[in-house]
């Protein structure tokens, strides 16, 4: 009778901690998914080289696989650089809805309305970029610069 009730107590106990261990390890695997970085090495080597069109090409190919901020900054990037302001415009701001303090589209934003003329749009970018880099940043100071040259000109 002692054994029936070890070999109950074991089962039940088995039957508890299987399906806890497995909710576990599906939620680990969905927050990897969820951070999934994609290799833009080859995107910023073209981007390097002034060649938007591969660059562009080779985005869009990830942003298939991948709903992700760096992703679609390169893509408003690369669209900028292309002249197409208005869809540039519409990456920029998918890169913010997925990741709100990615300095690096609050950068290329701020550019974005350098170049299109509208001064107060890039200086609220620039209030932005000041507060996520209170310590100071590369993107702080592009879009500084950028700024300042166009109110010299």
């Amino acid at each position: 009778m002692l054994k029936h009730a070890i070999f109950g107590i074991a089962g039940l106990c088995a039957v508890i901690a299987i399906p806890a261990a497995t909710a576990g390890v599906a939620f680990a695997v969905d927050n990897m998914e969820a951070t999934d970085t994609p290799d833009l090495t080859s995107v910023r080597a073209k981007i390097d080289a002034k060649n938007y069109a591969g660059a562009l090409a080779e985005l869009r190919d990830i942003a298939e696989e991948h709903q992700q901020a760096d992703v679609y900054n390169l893509m408003g990037f690369t669209l900028r650089k292309t002249g197409d302001y208005r869809t540039s415009l519409t990456y920029y701001t998918k890169a913010l809805e997925l990741q709100p303090d990615h300095k690096g589209a609050h950068e290329y934003l701020g550019e974005l309305y350098v170049e299109t003329g509208d001064m107060p749009k890039a200086r609220e970018q620039l209030a932005t970029l000041t507060k996520l880099c209170p310590g100071g940043c590369e993107e702080l100071d592009d879009l500084t610069k950028a700024i300042a040259a166009k109110a010299s000109n």
